[in-house]
């Protein structure tokens, strides 16, 4: 490598310099607030751990996406977090022990082998929030309403939110008695939305007729309020699958009621994003000219059983990156307001400097041997000494 190629990163990952970095910052903090708000707790998971405990009861696809390494101390195999959800669970299921609903959030770096889409980051600060120790609906609404508010905190006010179920799917598989390779196979064509695919694998297996007809809707239950309607006809007779669609519902009603007029609604009973894994509810948040979900979650109830105790869960996460910087706030300019003092020592002039710092000022020292005309341009006050004190006023010019 030459020398005029020792600042590349590698592909998908990137750094963030000033101001960019600062307005991240400060996004990050306003979100913890929220959630603090909220009753959420923040957790530090750290950034690598042994790989089996990285990647238990994920699946294949957090497997691909975890670098690997061994470590020398043990020789065991050690991972770096793809993803912060199961290390969540965990703490929730080891370290806290409680009997009660507990609210944890987090927020970190993530490392992924693979960008999840073109041009996304290898390296997303993963945000999000879980609720573990209540099954019904109404901790599903809460942690929906709060990604929302994560959203609208970041400048995301014209949301398309995306609702699911898993367990209509779930349950329609195991009424078919479909084996596992033919659930895999349906799941499949299912997710691709093919449905001549479909309809060839239903013509091969010789199902009943009322499960034929229930799985052959699926790819075609999508869109407004109408689908849970027409899933309630479709369905008729599936009680588990009924019992999913009345839950969308109920979401429907909470977050209607809810004053987020801009929020719209799209259902769509194929989509099975995390169904390896997930349990209930799944559900994603888009926007407008962004082709990508901008956040997600949904129910995991048994993601804590391989760490001892499983408990019902819930929950979602986002890219901190993804989000400010489609919320325009790394375009705004610098600030400018920051306040130039000289160079020279003097006590009181330190003590002035240290007030105006602790009162929340940005102040800036010129150094010696310099003008201080390097620092003017982010400065549009000065503090100088007027009948012995130190006063701001603006700067000329």
């Amino acid at each position: 490598m030459g020398i005029d190629d020792k600042w590349l990163l590698p592909e998908g990952i990137e750094e963030l310099a000033p101001p960019q970095a600062a307005q991240l910052e400060a996004l990050r903090r306003r979100l913890l607030d929220c959630y603090a708000g909220w009753g959420y707790e923040l957790v530090m998971p750290p950034f690598i751990e042994y790989l089996e405990s990285l990647q238990s009861g994920t699946g294949e696809d957090l497997d691909r996406q975890t670098f690997k390494l061994t470590d020398p101390l043990s020789g065991r195999a050690i991972g770096l977090r793809a993803d912060m959800t199961l290390q969540a669970a965990r703490i929730d299921a080891r370290l806290l022990q409680r009997n009660t609903p507990v609210r944890l959030c987090y927020l970190g770096t993530v490392l992924r082998a693979f960008a999840d889409s073109f041009g996304a980051s290898r390296a997303p600060l993963q945000i999000g929030a879980e609720l573990y120790g209540h099954a019904g609906i109404e901790s599903d609404i809460e942690i929906i309403s709060l990604m929302l508010e994560t959203l609208r905190l970041t400048g995301l006010d014209e949301v398309i939110l995306d609702l699911g179920h898993v367990g209509v799917y779930r349950s329609l598989a195991q009424a078919a008695g479909l084996g596992e390779e033919q659930e895999s196979r349906f799941f499949d064509a299912l997710q691709r939305k093919a449905v001549p695919e479909i309809n060839a694998l239903l013509d091969e297996w010789q199902l009943a007729d009322d499960v034929s007809r229930a799985l052959a809707s699926l790819p075609h239950l999508h869109g407004g309020r109408e689908v849970l309607d027409q899933a309630r006809t479709q369905l008729q007779g599936f009680a588990d699958a009924l019992a999913a669609i009345d839950g969308l519902a109920r979401i429907e009603a909470a977050l209607s009621g809810g004053g987020t007029s801009s929020l719209r609604l799209h259902f769509d009973l194929a989509e099975l994003r995390g169904y390896r894994y997930q349990t209930g509810v799944v559900f994603a948040a888009f926007v407008d000219g962004h082709g990508q979900e901008i956040a997600r979650g949904g129910r995991y109830d048994d993601i804590g059983r391989v760490f001892g105790r499983a408990r019902p869960a819930t929950g979602f996460s986002a890219d901190l990156k993804v989000l400010v910087a489609l919320s325009g706030a790394l375009d705004e300019k610098p600030r400018s307001d920051a306040i130039l003092a000289p160079a020279v020592g003097n006590a009181a002039l330190d003590e002035a400097i240290r007030s105006l710092r602790e009162s929340g000022e940005t102040v800036i020292r010129a150094l010696p041997d310099r003008d201080g005309n390097e620092a003017a341009p982010s400065c549009a006050r000065r503090l100088v000494e007027e009948n012995g004190t130190w006063v701001v006023v603006q700067s000329q010019g």
